[in-house]
């Protein structure tokens, strides 16, 4: 493929063996008999990751090999209680106001019934959403209670797998986001556009502006808006981010360069390597960027200089965000080392972090803040989400004295099934573990609701089933929408474009999938926008609009431009035999994936 990063991702196939040790010498990777050596040689020539062929000889009884693994299964704890649901923590958070409201339509009933006080209280079951639009046209509530019966009526509102329009592209779409007023919609995609559309009206999209990264490596990586909406910044796998104004009637594009240039800066980054993520400060002056040369960049967005460099973890930095919408100061960066690191702007002179969150045992693909400055949300490839609070964040000193250990299976999570069943991390410092979603073939990201349209009573992430989920704080499912049943057959087949599709390991097929990247729930209308990687054989990408009150009829079919789409007859046709499902899903170049 065009455009390869200089260097490979960590969960790459190659770098997966680096965490494996041996007790004998290099010859014992091999052993057993020539029939259990030519079985080993076919897994790896295929593909299949070290966890695989660690199973393969200790299922042949050759021994001896991967302790590592061995030791990982035999040091988490495992089984079904590992995490409870509903979790009794995020019970206490969904009681406390902090996560949208209670429904107080419950009231206490009076009776004896043996009770030495007279007195019990006994649940009714929760008033339905019309009784409670009725109570609010009615004005049976006044003051504080009107508002949490807004809340409610609010939160009550989950978006369906009914699709109001689907917009398709003709390469894999990687992100998408609303802005924080909810009047503005942009999409990234593997072909270096990020496509701009005016939301004003959330059901009716109207697309205004396509600006490109020139020069990229493999898709664009990553988008920001700063806090006023006025520009976007977008990165790719190098050292550039682009800063694009929003207006339609501006055009240009500005160069960040977070690299080395002419004059020595030591807080600059190596020419070489690449930004996975980068996010504008809670004022706008700054951008914090999260690189695969496992360090963290802040770039003065006023001088154009990168001002401070941040080594603290020991893998790629996948993701980053800041965790206060007013302020810079907190920081959040997500690594394939499997943890959550914890920053304060206003002490990194000296390149520590404060603080570090133990729990997933894969590398962290996403991080998002709550934006209170005290909860974030991480989405791992070990397939969990997990809320923390950064007042039980681990402290650097207790981090660093943990027993060495590697927790995670080295499976490759672009091409293998995770097949681990639950386990727990021994110092897991998490407050709530969220599991039903896969977090497979590419880094997969999870949000928080917004507190307007749901009273902030979600959490919610896409899968590589084809499916965005959404949880309640206390880890009980809410809803699934199904973006591959609502996208289906939607797009006919293209010859050029099948070239770049993703094939399985039975047979081949390129049937239709969907791996949902990314998702974005509006900020006043419960409406949820799903960005995937769709089609047959994953080949090309769509944006689905989801509304709580959805028609249920056949939805509206565009191109990425928003332009009319395609007549009945157009779509392509659908088989049988393209639904059997196949293994799973594997670029056909040996690339980058992956991201």
């Amino acid at each position: 493929m065009d455009h390869q990063p200089s260097r490979p991702h960590p969960e790459s196939e190659e770098g997966s063996f680096s965490l494996f040790k041996f007790d004998r010498g290099e010859e014992d990777f091999i052993g057993g008999t020539a029939l259990e050596q030519a079985r080993q040689l076919t897994y790896i020539l295929t593909g299949h990751s070290p966890m695989r062929i660690g199973q393969l000889i200790s299922a042949s009884g050759a021994g001896g090999s991967f302790p590592r693994c061995q030791q990982r299964r035999a040091s988490l704890g495992s089984g079904e209680d590992v995490d409870p649901v509903p979790n009794p923590e995020g019970r206490r958070l969904m009681k406390s106001g902090e996560f949208g409201s209670d429904d107080f339509t419950k009231r206490p009933s009076w009776g004896s019934k043996g009770d030495s006080t007279g007195a019990r209280k006994e649940s009714i079951p929760s008033a339905s959403l019309s009784k409670l639009l009725l109570q609010r046209e009615l004005g049976c509530y006044t003051g504080g209670r009107e508002g949490r019966l807004n809340q409610l009526v609010a939160q009550s509102m989950v978006p369906s797998t009914n699709a109001d329009f689907i917009v398709h592209y003709d390469a894999r779409s990687y992100s998408g986001q609303f802005s924080e007023d909810g009047n503005f919609f942009y999409s990234c995609s593997q072909d270096y556009r990020v496509r701009m559309y005016d939301t004003s009206n959330p059901y009716q999209w109207k697309y205004y502006k396509t600006v490109d990264y020139i020069g990229g490596r493999w898709t664009i990586t990553d988008a920001t808006l700063s806090p006023d909406n006025r520009h976007l910044a977008y990165s790719s796998i190098t050292t550039r981010v682009c800063l694009a104004s929003t207006a339609p009637e501006d055009d240009g594009v500005h160069s960040l360069d977070f690299s080395n240039s002419r004059n020595y800066n030591r807080n600059a980054m190596d020419p070489r390597c690449g930004i996975w993520s980068v996010r504008f400060s809670g004022d706008g002056r700054e951008i914090v960027a999260g690189a695969n040369d496992d360090c963290l960049y802040v770039y003065d967005v006023e001088t154009r200089t990168p001002v401070l460099r941040l080594k603290g973890h020991k893998a790629d930095v996948n993701a980053v965000c800041y965790g206060d919408r007013a302020s810079p100061h907190i920081v959040y960066s997500g690594s394939d080392d499997a943890t959550v690191k914890v920053w304060d702007r206003r002490s990194m002179a000296d390149g520590r972090e404060v603080g570090v969150f133990v729990g997933h045992t894969e590398g962290l693909t996403y991080v998002d803040s709550k934006g209170d400055g005290r909860y974030v949300l991480s989405n791992g490839k070990d397939q969990t989400m997990k809320l923390w609070d950064i007042r039980k964040m681990m402290d650097k000193k207790e981090f660093d004295s943990m027993p060495p250990g590697n927790y995670g299976t080295g499976f490759d999570y672009r091409r293998d099934w995770y097949t681990e069943p639950p386990t727990k991390h021994p110092y897991d410092c998490s407050l709530v573990t969220y599991r039903g979603h896969s977090v497979l073939k590419t880094l997969i990201r999870c949000h928080f609701s917004p507190p307007t349209s749901t009273g902030s009573r979600y959490v919610y992430t896409g899968s590589a089933d084809g499916k965005a989920k959404i949880y309640n704080i206390d880890a009980t499912e809410v809803a699934t929408i199904d973006v591959h049943a609502a996208t289906i057959d939607s797009w006919p087949k293209d010859p050029d474009l099948m070239r770049s599709s993703y094939h399985h390991w039975s047979g081949s097929t390129t049937a239709w999938r969907t791996c949902v990247r990314d998702v974005s729930w509006h900020p006043s209308a419960p409406a949820l926008a799903a960005t995937s990687w769709n089609s047959f054989g994953l080949s090309t990408g769509a944006v689905t609009l989801h509304s709580w009150n959805g028609s249920g009829g056949k939805p509206k079919i565009y191109n990425a431009r928003l332009q009319a789409g395609l007549s009945e007859n157009d779509a392509g046709e659908h088989s049988e035999e393209d639904e059997q499902e196949g293994g799973h899903a594997e670029t056909e170049s040996e690339g980058s994936e992956g991201y």
